[in-house]
């Protein structure tokens, strides 16, 4: 009984750390967006948000548990999980990965970011869209937000039947 609710509250607090993360990859490229030959990054979510959670769907459709090696995608720095961009198709966003990759922050190589796929060619070799990474930007504070909101309810709901009111 107990795993369950905590099963919950864990899904929602590693999407939660993955939702700063990318919110934190954004902001940098919208801070860049002036400088010469910068490429713009983001992260693909689902996939993971699906490595945090340690399952990924084989070819059935059926989801299939994901054991850790030595070369696992999820690590942690400072105690925080920090979870690495798994490679794949084009995603929803626009945003790809190439062999290419770079880094998330924390120094373990604990994941890959992709390279956003330039829509407007630039003089100066910039492939941020400003309008496009904005708006963005804004979705995933919003999706944040309600992560935040949905936890801080669990908590209540939790604390309320701890209580006994």
């Amino acid at each position: 009984m107990l795993e369950t609710l905590t099963n919950q509250l864990d899904f929602q607090s590693k999407a939660l750390v993955l939702r700063a993360e990318r919110q934190r990859v954004l902001a940098s490229n919208i801070a860049n967006a002036d400088t010469p030959g910068y490429a713009a990054r983001d992260m693909d979510f689902a996939s993971n948000l699906r490595a945090a959670t340690g399952e990924f769907t084989g070819g059935s459709g059926q989801r299939l548990p994901m054991t850790a090696s030595s070369g696992s995608a999820i690590g942690s720095v400072g105690g925080m999980p920090t979870i690495g961009l798994a490679t794949g198709d084009l995603g929803r966003g626009g945003f790809m990965p190439v062999s290419t990759v770079g880094r998330l922050p924390g120094g373990s190589g604990a994941g890959e970011l992709g390279y956003a796929v330039q829509t407007q060619p630039s003089m100066d070799g910039n492939s941020v869209d400003l309008d496009r990474e904005r708006a963005t930007f804004a979705d995933n504070a919003v999706h944040y937000e309600a992560t935040l909101r949905f936890i801080n309810g669990q908590a209540k709901t939790l604390l309320t039947a701890i209580q006994g009111q």
